[in-house]
């Protein structure tokens, strides 16, 4: 049985009753609706009438679908436009609002209700952000406006359970953030996992030898075939996103590339970019995912300038943390890096409405309609744990989203097995895409019946994830003064960004463009061909709340073709060049 999920749009409600907060009674034509409070948060009572609210509209585009036209239209190897990546402002013309929106609804409902504060969140304006009163926005949106804790060490917030739209911005605005959004900072940070100290020269009898310090670059060169060379084009960026605690050292830098890169230059180094008042301030302690980051983008992607996108804590997209305004960012650049890597993000499917999802999911579509690569982490969560009910399983943002390449992790190297914390799964949120239909079909028809181990437990016509993998496990990493084995799918998406700026490289140089949005490409036959499939190993972390449990969620196994674990498989750099028809 397929998981449905929480979020209706347009839904007459009859009256219902709910514990406190009700969904009110009536008949009133909700926009979107929660039937229950997420497990992890309490309800501390009603809100204060006069407490300000910080909500964001986002406001009806133009063509959305047209955009996901466009996208696939270049990124669809069969396609006689694919690489014909769109300019900047011709993907503005897709999603910009419709003039009608904004010109007399939504800017006459701001002033007739005396708000002067609006602003726009996004470069076309189709995000935009207002102040409220709870007394205001309840009588507004016919809300009943409640105060919730998180339980797991966030904070408090003022949400609704359900909000309707003035009859004037109905059509006209999509969605009010985050009403019915139930985001949890607690569970927000990177992928990255603290192995152990490194312990150089430990091996077995199946490693090679060019791996027996770890996963090093030389490593990774021997097992993948990247190239030593150095790329030449000094506009082919590589973008990866920093957030707060996430310092990348560059002393610690310089020590890593002279003792694993001693045929580079130890000065190499990055640039940063703040956004909401970030900072690669060296004299603040790190977690260590910004030196895991950088020490193997620069340590791979030889030659290949590396940005990092520092994001702060004053973010303007309030509980996005950031997400929004970086992409954001992206957006207003005319030549935005054309690889992205993140390892950061752990908000479960359902902290955001779906609408909201939707929309910060097109953003990456739009990146991707422009050239560029958008590459996350899975995360470590194996399957993920549903917070309604601890036996099914939940996607992670941003893998959820089907416009980006989720990068999962394997073990081992001679042959490379699942690791067993690689997050994979299918989204409640998003259709199964496209160009999954033939592997993604293939593995249930063979593994996902009725009789299977985790019948129930997923939405089986979702989009599944992630789409390949890579190593994720003993990586030597620097920090102040000490060597660590850090291991997590936030290397292994760093290291296949580092392969395809390298690749990018080779194409800019014999005037073609970019690989892009990779995912139609990685689908294709010709793609199916060249990836390593990974059969051995399986996802098996549980629930903290499961271990004994014998019914609990076990994960999913590695088998040939796609799994819900390894994706498509490993990629060389061979096979990406093959990719890119070089």
């Amino acid at each position: 049985m397929a998981l449905i999920a929480f979020w209706v749009l347009a839904l007459a409600l009859s009256p219902l009753i709910f514990a406190e907060p009700s969904l009110g009674t009536g008949t009133t034509q909700y926009h979107e609706t929660r039937s229950s409070i997420p497990t992890g948060f309490k309800l501390l009572g009603s809100a204060d009438p006069a407490q300000s609210l910080t909500l964001t509209f986002g406001l009806a585009q133009n063509d959305e679908e047209g955009l996901i036209d466009a996208l696939y239209d270049v990124s669809d190897p069969a396609s006689p436009n694919y690489g014909r990546h769109l300019s900047k402002a011709e993907v503005e013309t897709f999603v910009a609002p419709k003039p009608a929106a904004v010109d007399a609804p939504v800017n006459a409902w701001f002033a007739k209700n005396n708000m002067t504060d609006s602003v726009p969140l996004s470069p076309t304006g189709d995000w935009v952000e207002f102040s409220i009163s709870v007394e205001q926005a309840s009588e507004l949106f016919s809300a009943n406006f409640s105060k919730f804790k998180d339980a797991r060490g966030g904070g408090e917030m003022v949400r609704t359970m359900a909000y309707a739209l003035p009859e004037e911005l109905q059509g006209h605005v999509a969605f009010v953030h985050p009403m019915v959004s139930f985001d949890s900072p607690a569970g927000f940070g990177s992928s990255k996992r603290v192995f152990d100290h490194a312990t150089p020269g430990v091996a077995n009898g199946d490693t090679p030898p060019a791996c027996v310090n770890g996963t090093t670059p030389g490593c990774l060169q021997f097992i993948y075939g990247i190239p030593a060379v150095p790329a030449v084009n000094k506009d082919n960026q590589l973008g990866v996103t920093g957030m707060q605690g996430g310092v990348a050292g560059y002393s610690f830098l310089e020590t890593f590339l002279e003792t694993y890169r001693p045929d580079i230059d130890p000065a190499t180094n990055f640039t940063v970019v703040g956004i909401d008042g970030g900072s690669n301030n060296q004299s603040l302690p790190s977690i260590s995912e910004g030196n895991l980051d950088i020490q193997y983008t620069v340590g791979v992607a030889t030659g290949v300038p590396i940005v990092y996108v520092f994001v702060g804590t004053q973010n303007q997209d309030g509980p996005f943390r950031g997400w929004l305004d970086e992409v954001n960012y992206l957006l207003a650049q005319e030549n935005p890096p054309k690889v992205m890597t993140t390892s950061w993000g752990a908000f479960q499917e359902s902290s955001f409405s779906q609408p909201v999802t939707e929309r910060l999911c097109q953003a990456y579509a739009q990146l991707g309609a422009r050239g560029v690569s958008f590459l996350v982490a899975s995360l470590d969560e194996g399957v993920g744990c549903s917070p309604t009910n601890g036996s099914n399983f939940e996607a992670t943002f941003p893998s959820n989203c089907p416009y980006v390449t989720s990068v999962g992790g394997t073990d081992n190297y001679t042959p490379e097995t699942a690791w067993f914390a690689s997050s994979g799964g299918f989204t409640n949120y998003f259709p199964r895409a496209p160009n999954q239909s033939s592997a993604v079909g293939a593995y249930l028809a063979q593994h996902g019946g009725p009789d299977s181990a985790n019948a129930g437990r997923y939405n089986a016509s979702g989009r599944g994830f992630p789409d390949v993998a890579l190593h994720a496990t003993q990586y030597p990493v620097f920090e102040a003064g000490e060597w660590f084995l850090l291991e997590g799918t936030s290397a292994a998406s760093p290291v296949l960004a580092s392969m395809i700026a390298l690749a990018n490289d080779r194409l800019r140089s014999a005037g073609r463009p970019p690989m892009g949005w990779l995912n139609p490409l990685l689908y294709s036959q010709r793609g199916r061909e060249v990836v390593g499939d990974v059969v051995e190993g399986n996802s098996s972390v549980v629930c903290a709340d499961s271990e004994g449990d014998s019914e609990a969620p076990r994960g999913f196994e590695a088998v040939r073709g796609w799994d819900p674990v390894t994706g498509l498989g490993t990629i060389t750099f061979e096979g990406l060049l093959a990719l890119a028809g070089l």
